[in-house]
């Protein structure tokens, strides 16, 4: 796993949302993007993390960030959990993970004593130059928002 860190260039990405457009890095030069990658879509937990987000939404697009959700979901799985949930923001389809990877949040995970390969939940707060500002590893579902704005 790679391990970005505050400072460290944010990779290009480029890939499919939930309407099959393409979505990069370079799509937002000079713009704040919150890039958050999550397990699966329409858990508790994902679905938690994504709500919190929408409900602050108009406060984060006020701080200047723009939100990309990202995980290995197909396109109409997506499109099923922003209707359902009303999600004001794309979610990435990355199926190969090559962004997933890229970000270094494909790894080894522990679920009820069972061990697997899986997206770890992370996000990442790139600045206007594409750089990383915040690496939130430990990310809290319900109160995402408030971790994403704390200096």
């Amino acid at each position: 796993m790679t391990h970005l860190k505050p400072g460290d260039d944010a990779p290009n990405f480029s890939g499919k949302d939930q309407n099959g457009n393409t979505i990069s890095l370079n799509d937002y030069k000079g713009k704040k993007v919150v890039m958050y990658f999550y397990p699966k879509d329409d858990t508790p937990g994902c679905t938690a993390q994504a709500c919190n987000l929408r409900d602050n939404y108009s406060e984060l697009q006020s701080a200047g960030y723009n939100i990309i959700g990202v995980s290995a979901d197909k396109e109409a799985k997506h499109q099923k959990f922003i209707e359902k949930y009303d999600l004001p923001f794309p979610l990435i389809a990355d199926t190969e993970k090559e962004i997933i990877q890229s970000f270094g949040v494909w790894g080894k995970k522990k679920f009820m004593g069972r061990e697997f390969d899986g997206i770890h939940r992370e996000t990442f707060v790139i600045n206007e130059a594409g750089k990383i500002d915040k690496v939130i590893d430990k990310v809290k579902t319900k109160d995402h928002t408030a971790q994403i704005l704390e200096q």
